[in-house]
């Protein structure tokens, strides 16, 4: 399809008015009152400490983190980077669609039906999802961009494509395994008769090598993290209800989503691009066969999208149906509205906790409890909170010599250090990558201690009792909504033994207990 330079005019500014759309989504549907989240504040630390890999994640999100300390470390650059993801997404949707030859309106309905879903929602944090969706959807945009002109330098960029999306996360071997029989079972299955597909896997693995070694120099941690995550997490995932999530995700473009499997099926234009099809429901498959969290999968829809679009733009070509056109892009919009309400934290805590409670829609974390709020929102509140009171607390000690912060858990740690305002002030833990990161040069005769929300343990301290004759609680997180709430923050004083000899000691043990 031939656009005239008014109509490629056109095109880019409708593409421009979707960009800034998202932008404005992504800092405005979160209220003032929440804080960053616990996961975003160990992502940003691990700036502070860039290597080829670590315990949860691959070093992608660490580079990114890095250059937004280097911008200044504010909350708006943490926030636009998941946002220009999000927006680089939309416009591999829309570049699909012009490399299927979609006209003006499947281009619009493909960017409203992403703009509108719940790829929005994930882009408004700073962890590796947002860059995952990005990945996969290049990946699928390389390979029909291949299929559609055979030109070599597509299989080429994919593979720098995949590589770039493992060293994010590596959810994207997911991709891999579904895309691969996928490609087998239909006429794609030619690629692989072509040299370059061998030369983009070489350089995949070029690209992957440094972050694979560290793996192996470490012995593995991300199968001892997929272990705990299976074993913690995924065994409270009911498969029926990652089903139901698939369809939440996009309520508001659903009709899209089916136009596509329908057209990826039975229509003769799309029958190149039916292993997009197979992909699908081999992915799928894979992720209800290991009770995988549902928002891993959402990568697989940006495609479908632009699918969908086209087919419905050309279903609704001549005749009455050209008045429907308008009511598909009104959908999106307005499905998201109520969605907004309850997937988005624009009302403060207390607002959405009295609507949990009179609808009787509670909200089920990652330990298969029901809570008032999402898991997410609770874990971005009381931060700031608890970072003020440490401060506060480390400045009431005249000798800051032989003092260290010690957490609980990377959220307490990562949070004290984003918002702390003594630049001197370091807080530590020995959990996620800061076990890796500990390091005290000096004896140890003061500690502040963060310790959990109270789980009711009678020896709770009892540990810290043993260790200073002077344990005294000095302050205590107190927004009930916050999933810290109750976290105590103690002053440790006059040691009774080597503090610092006891805590090499207790970091060698956990790290010999995690295989490291």
């Amino acid at each position: 399809m031939t656009f005239t330079p008014a109509a490629n005019r056109n095109r880019i500014l409708i593409l421009t008015g979707f960009i800034l759309l998202k932008f404005v989504l992504e800092y405005t549907l979160i209220h003032p009152v929440y804080d960053l989240q616990r996961d975003e504040f160990l992502h940003l630390d691990q700036a502070h400490h860039l290597a080829w890999g670590f315990t949860s994640i691959p070093p992608f999100t660490s580079w990114i983190s890095w250059i937004i300390l280097k911008l200044g470390n504010t909350v708006f650059w943490v926030k636009f980077f998941p946002a220009l993801f999000g927006i680089l997404t939309t416009v591999l949707v829309w570049k699909t669609i012009e490399t299927l030859k979609g006209n003006l309106f499947a281009l619009v309905l493909g960017a409203t039906a992403i703009t509108f879903s719940s790829v929005t929602r994930l882009n408004t944090l700073f962890q590796p999802n947002s860059f995952d969706v990005l990945s996969w959807t290049l990946v699928y945009y390389l390979l029909i961009k291949y299929i559609s002109s055979e030109e070599r330098k597509w299989l080429l960029m994919l593979g720098i494509a995949f590589a770039l999306g493992f060293l994010n996360k590596y959810n994207i071997v997911f991709l891999l395994l579904g895309t691969l029989p996928a490609l087998l079972l239909t006429n794609a299955r030619s690629i692989f008769l072509k040299k370059d597909l061998y030369l983009a896997i070489l350089l995949a693995l070029l690209l992957i090598s440094p972050n694979l070694y560290w793996q192996y120099e470490h012995n593995f941690p991300v199968l001892r993290h997929m272990e705990e995550l299976a074993r913690t997490q995924l065994v409270h995932v009911n498969r029926l209800d990652f089903l139901k999530e698939q369809i939440f995700y996009f309520i508001g473009s659903i009709f899209v989503l089916i136009s596509a499997l329908i057209s990826l099926a039975l229509h003769k234009p799309f029958l190149p691009y039916r292993f997009v099809l197979l992909s699908f429901i081999f992915t799928i498959l894979l992720f209800i066969y290991f009770r995988a969290k549902g928002y891993y999968a959402i990568g697989l829809y940006p495609v479908l999208l632009a699918f969908g679009s086209i087919y419905l733009s050309n279903l609704l070509n001549g005749g009455w149906r050209i008045y429907l056109k308008p009511i598909c892009l009104i959908i999106p919009m307005l499905m998201f509205i109520p969605i907004a309400k309850r997937s988005f934290p624009i009302y403060t805590p207390e607002k959405l906790a009295s609507m949990a409670m009179e609808k009787k829609q509670f909200h089920r974390w990652e330990d298969g409890k029901e809570y008032m709020l999402e898991q997410d929102f609770a874990d971005m509140l009381g931060w700031k909170e608890l970072a003020a009171q440490v401060d506060s607390i480390y400045n009431t000690i005249p000798d800051k010599r032989h003092l260290i912060v010690f957490c609980d858990n990377y959220g307490e740690a990562g949070a004290i250090n984003f918002y702390k305002k003594t630049k001197a002030l370091n807080a530590m833990a020995f959990n996620a990558d800061y076990i890796n990161w500990y390091k005290v040069d000096h004896p140890v005769e003061v500690i502040i201690r963060i310790k959990g929300p109270d789980d009711g343990d009678p020896e709770r301290m009892a540990g810290e009792h043993r260790l200073f004759e002077e344990v005294i609680l000095a302050g205590k997180i107190n927004n009930k909504y916050a999933r810290e709430y109750g976290t105590e923050i103690y002053l440790l004083r006059k040691p009774k033994a080597d503090i610092r000899r006891f805590l090499e000691t207790e970091r060698k043990a956990l790290l010999k207990a995690d295989g490291l």
